[in-house]
């Protein structure tokens, strides 16, 4: 792998460049020069809708050493990722909208916001707190960091689940994937806030959402693929847990007219909890900073694993 050269590292903003002034502006601010592909050393990717362009841009620009990849889910663009290259992600990067929407899904779900939302007549009270709950964690990354310091203030009991289980700031208990039902049975309240891999898909089926609570609400911030969706729907009608709040499905977008759409305790969201209004602003710092540290030599942030596939 190459470094940076003397002067400002080369860098290109892929594809369309003008679309992302943003990013331009960001590279900029770190230090660097924008370049088409050819000339570039680096390359910040701004399309991740688009995998199938990435190899035909790399292939443009022979000196290109690292790669800034704009999500922290890369599902779809890890069948691309070599050794020949530094990978980097959004690990982290919209960690802090995502926090705030789960803390917005665990109130409205455990307080029967679905219910009340749909009625229309005035319906018996029902929910409980927040306050004092126990929360289960699937995944320690940024998104659980920053959920752990916004639930602060409501004095839960969080349990995090985690491959490498070790000490988290704020957290009463990290376990590791052999803990799994143990996790769930005691929690009020179950986020998913993992990267999607083969070790993952699938994580919360029948086995699972059968260890959860009868009270229990599920958030699924991570993927729709964590989720094995008939189990949750069965679930879900039979009452064995208490709710699901979604904003990823499977499949995704969830199809007009599926079953979910209709139960008084689901609340869906479609994939809303990061927005590009929201998001832009916070990858280019992320760009910005990186590039800084390419600079200078100093560690990335948000490396991609390559074997691990996040």
């Amino acid at each position: 792998m190459n470094g940076p050269t003397a002067g400002p590292p080369h860098v290109a903003v892929a594809p369309d460049c003008w679309r992302r002034p943003a990013l331009v502006d960001a590279v900029v601010a770190g230090g660097g020069r924008v370049v088409e592909p050819p000339e570039a050393e680096a390359l910040v990717w701004a399309e991740p809708a688009a995998p199938e362009l990435l190899p035909g841009v790399l292939a443009q620009g022979p000196g290109i050493d690292w790669v800034q990849l704009p999500y922290a889910g890369i599902e779809n663009l890890i069948h691309l990722l070599d050794d020949q290259h530094r990978w980097t992600c959004g690990k982290g990067v919209y960690a802090e909208p995502v926090a705030e929407h789960v803390l917005m899904m665990a109130l409205a779900g455990l307080r029967g916001m679905g219910s009340y939302a749909r009625a229309q007549s005035w319906l018996p009270p029902q929910g409980r707190n927040l306050l004092g709950a126990r929360v289960t964690v699937l995944g320690g990354g940024g998104i659980t960091e920053s959920l752990v310091r916004l639930l602060a203030p409501w004095d839960c009991h969080v349990t995090v689940l985690r491959r490498h289980p070790v000490s988290m700031n704020g957290v009463d208990r990290v376990v590791g994937p052999d803990r799994l039902h143990d996790a769930l049975g005691d929690a009020d309240v179950v986020v998913v806030a993992l990267a999607l891999t083969p070790e993952t898909t699938g994580i919360i089926d029948a086995a699972a959402l059968g260890a959860m609570a009868p009270h229990g609400w599920l958030i699924n911030v991570g993927r729709g693929g964590h989720v094995v969706t008939d189990d949750l729907v069965a679930a879900l009608e039979a009452g064995s847990i208490g709710g699901a709040a979604l904003d990823v499905t499977d499949p995704e977008p969830l199809p007009d007219g599926h079953r979910l759409w209709t139960l008084d305790n689901c609340l869906i969201t479609p994939h809303v909890a990061n927005t590009p209004e929201m998001g832009l602003k916070l990858l280019a710092r992320r760009v910005t900073e990186n590039l800084r540290r390419y600079i200078a030599g100093e560690d990335l942030l948000g490396p991609v694993d390559v074997e691990l596939g996040y």
